[in-house]
């Protein structure tokens, strides 16, 4: 059984349908705690600044692409946190689960960011590399 759940989450749909996955293996197990985990991109923390005024805005921003995964999770009434970090996606993600000794990493298969996927490597391929437990790509 997994306990401490880490779910990698950018708001995508897959994403989504891995949220999904995540609550399935939270279901029936009262030990089970989910981490969403949402890793803000240098790149990407630029162009938030760009089209917010104010840090307010660009934190509100980035907590409307998690919305929708939280309700799931309310919803079902499964113990979970958000975390926001800042960094490259891959290893940041890698870095967390293993450092907080995650039991399973549940990501899906594309992001936000299809053409870097195919140009630089997926972020899911280089979880799946790296992470030192299970990790569960969802397409």
């Amino acid at each position: 059984m997994f306990n401490k759940i880490l779910l990698a989450s950018d708001g995508s749909e897959h994403s989504i349908r891995a949220a999904e996955k995540a609550l399935t293996l939270a279901n029936n197990n009262p030990n089970a705690e989910i981490t969403v985990i949402y890793v803000v991109d240098g790149s990407k923390s630029k162009t938030d600044v760009l089209h917010n005024w104010n840090s307010i805005d660009v934190d509100r921003s980035r907590k409307e692409k998690l919305i929708l995964t939280e309700q799931k999770f309310k919803h079902a009434n499964i113990k979970y946190e958000t975390k926001i970090v800042h960094g490259e996606p891959g290893p940041s993600i890698v870095k967390y689960a293993n450092e907080n000794k995650m039991d399973v990493c549940v990501i899906g298969s594309r992001g936000l960011n299809s053409l870097q996927e195919m140009v630089l490597g997926s972020v899911s391929h280089k979880v799946a590399k790296r992470a030192t437990c299970p990790v569960m790509i969802v397409k």
